[in-house]
């Protein structure tokens, strides 16, 4: 039985192949981008299965226009995935004040947006399912990515507590949390300004290899997106889905370590109990 998609952030890297391949298979997507014209040729081979809007994040009033047209034209929208979003490199006091709030504005609340405004939509036509692209540093955090790190965390909590509040009306979520994968994430990077102080930090360790490319990079766009359509088919799918075995590793390790310096405050957390 064939779906219809929302998918943000569809230009290019995840969005781009999830978009593809589910058209490929006779599905309908409503795709929005920023830039008109990438999916030019990709709207010439699927006609009327492809639905093309333009879309800033950063514009709360254009993602409910945007919103409503998808609604609209469709008439129903199985699965809205969350994708669109990039990341800010730099350590904390290296990053400007407008690269902070751009950041934000796009990771965190223009995902948060999106989701509020299609929850009204879900509601009325009985349900459906929402997917977060976050990252595998939305459960751990690398140098030199803070506000980024901020970002991932912030939707993460943000979308497990809403998930909690929609589940009685037929509407589920999932957290797809990829490791470092194959796709232009790192070129669409945007950079702050060096601080020569931060060279022999780990922060300057995380630059230093990902300008020589030394930083690993595991994970398999293709295969990614695949896992995603997957488990974005099942009925009862995990509300957090860990993506490459980088993500695996490296999402385990930290939860464990946060696990073991949480039981050993165990005395120190009961005595903070009233009498």
């Amino acid at each position: 039985m064939s779906k219809t998609w929302l998918i943000t952030g569809a230009s290019s890297g995840l969005g781009r192949l999830m978009t593809e391949r589910v058209l490929a298979r006779g599905d309908r997507v409503v795709a929005t981008l920023r830039r008109e014209g990438v999916l030019d040729e990709l709207q010439q081979r699927h006609g009327e299965r492809l639905t093309v809007l333009t879309l800033d994040l950063t514009d709360v009033s254009r993602i409910r226009e945007v919103t409503r047209e998808a609604f609209t034209r469709m008439g129903r929208i199985d699965v809205v995935v969350s994708n669109a979003g990039y990341g800010l490199f730099g350590a904390a006091e290296e990053l400007s004040d407008e690269q902070i709030d751009h950041q934000i504005a796009t990771n965190l609340t223009g995902s948060i947006q999106l989701i509020r405004t299609v929850l009204p939509h879900l509601r009325a036509q009985g349900g459906g399912r929402i997917v977060q692209v976050s990252s595998e540093g939305g459960q751990k955090a690398y140098p030199n990515f803070s506000l980024y790190h901020a970002t991932k965390w912030g939707i993460e909590g943000f979308v497990e507590s809403t998930a909690q509040d929609v589940a009685p009306l037929g509407i589920d979520f999932i957290i797809v949390e990829p490791g470092p994968t194959a796709t232009d994430f790192a070129t669409g990077l945007v950079h702050g300004t060096p601080m020569e102080v931060y060279e022999a930090t780990p922060a300057g360790d995380v630059r230093r290899a990902v300008a020589d490319g030394s930083f690993e990079i595991k994970g398999d766009a293709a295969r990614t997106v695949d896992a995603m359509i997957a488990t974005s088919d099942e009925p009862n799918p995990p509300l957090r889905l860990a993506l490459g075995s980088s993500a695996y590793t490296g999402i385990k390790q930290a939860l464990e370590e946060r696990l073991q310096a949480l039981e050993a405050q165990r005395e120190v957390a009961y005595s903070a109990d009233g009498n």
